[in-house]
């Protein structure tokens, strides 16, 4: 069973740091691309960092230098390390994962991943 399930969000004041966790199902865990999504309330959805199967990371320009993904292969997690969050930072993140792309470079505008998470929430007060 292809499963995704986030943790670790909360409150926090600006300046402060989260971090998000991803527990996957084995298939999922195998897929090629690995992804951290975020949507605010009346926002578009917005992909934040992805990460390949070979540890190649990329960022969106707005959390570039303050958020970093990486992965547990030994435990099949993907974490989202968040510092200096700002309350543009607030939003439901998402966890998602797709075996069939090739290119996992963020895209701006989204893209459609084959496996979500149900999402943690985040909030960031100034």
């Amino acid at each position: 069973q292809e499963q995704l399930v986030e943790s670790g969000g909360g409150s926090v004041q600006t300046g402060g740091s989260l971090r998000l966790s991803c527990a996957a199902s084995a298939n999922t865990y195998s897929s090629h691309c690995m992804a951290w999504f975020r949507q605010a309330p009346g926002e578009e959805r917005e992909e934040v960092a992805s990460i390949d199967s070979d540890g190649t990371t990329s960022y969106a320009d707005s959390v570039k230098g303050r958020f970093t993904i990486s992965k547990d292969n030994a435990i099949r997690t993907l974490y989202l390390q968040m510092d200096s969050l700002e309350p543009e930072d607030t939003a439901m993140y998402y966890c998602a994962a797709d075996a069939l792309l090739i290119d996992c470079t963020v895209v701006t505008g989204g893209r459609n991943f084959g496996y979500w998470g149900q999402g943690t929430q985040v909030t960031v007060s100034s």
